[in-house]
């Protein structure tokens, strides 16, 4: 699911207000982008929501999505992931809401 979200939304720099939203960043070093993550349990991984952001100058597109397990075989980049489920548009009426708070 993607999101636009204008900079001007934020009383604080885009990591600390994420951190607020309980996500964490982490490096994704396969993309190159700036990607966050928020886990659905403290003793697992998966399920997680996994959130990437490009900055394109006044706002922000966040592209979110429920990673619901590791990526299987090794070299590939597929993975099991909802992207519009309702469960994912949730998640991301929760981020704004947060980030509007």
């Amino acid at each position: 699911m993607k999101l636009k979200i204008n900079k001007g939304q934020f009383r604080t720099n885009l990591p600390a207000a994420l951190r607020g939203a309980g996500y964490f960043r982490i490096v994704d070093r396969r993309s190159g982008q700036l990607s966050f993550v928020r886990r659905l349990s403290n003793m697992q991984h998966y399920p997680r929501f996994h959130l990437y952001i490009e900055d394109t100058g006044e706002s922000y597109q966040f592209n979110l999505h429920l990673d619901q397990k590791q990526v299987s075989y090794q070299g590939q980049r597929a993975h099991s992931g909802d992207y519009d489920e309702p469960i994912v548009k949730e998640e991301a009426q929760r981020i704004i809401n947060s980030l509007n708070s």
